[in-house]
């Protein structure tokens, strides 16, 4: 399905601690012709309370893409993508690790932990802009997703 084509809200779920990061991703997404939200969160222990629509979250929409940095206070993303994947109310949504680490064993155990694809920040905004953009177009409108009656 693409989604551009429905007009339907994409709901994304950003993952992040980096005060800049969250106002760069945001601005991005406000530029795209997509119809989004984007929802954010500060670590691991706030997005699980998002995504299972626990406390202040009862009434937090399921996303349709979770982006998750992976250095992060209280619970970092490695332990908050086992916890999505382990969940089978959650696995099905895709998770995009968007991190400023390339190191090769952050790519490998993420991918161990069944990331959907791992990205790293670039530091140049127009570049960030790109790969944010480059995000939504595959991920949101290229990819066929299952459908998820909890949407």
């Amino acid at each position: 399905m693409n989604r551009r084509s429905d007009n339907k809200m994409v709901e994304i779920l950003l993952v992040e601690d980096s005060l800049g990061d969250i106002r760069l991703t945001q601005e991005a997404f406000k530029e795209s012709k997509l119809n989004s939200n984007v929802n954010v969160v500060r670590n691991g222990v706030e997005a699980l309370a998002f995504l299972r629509r626990e406390e202040q979250y009862i009434d937090a929409p399921r996303p349709d893409l979770i982006l998750l940095d992976l250095n992060m206070p209280t619970m970092d993303g490695y332990e908050t993508l086992a916890e999505i994947k382990a969940d089978p109310d959650l696995r099905r949504i895709p998770v995009v690790i968007l991190t400023i680490s390339d190191a090769e064993d952050d790519i490998r155990k993420t991918y161990d932990l069944h990331a959907n694809c791992y990205v790293t920040k670039p530091v140049d905004l127009d570049q960030f802009t790109n790969v944010l953009k480059s995000i939504e177009d595959f991920w949101l409108t290229i990819v066929k997703l299952p459908s998820d009656g909890a949407r």
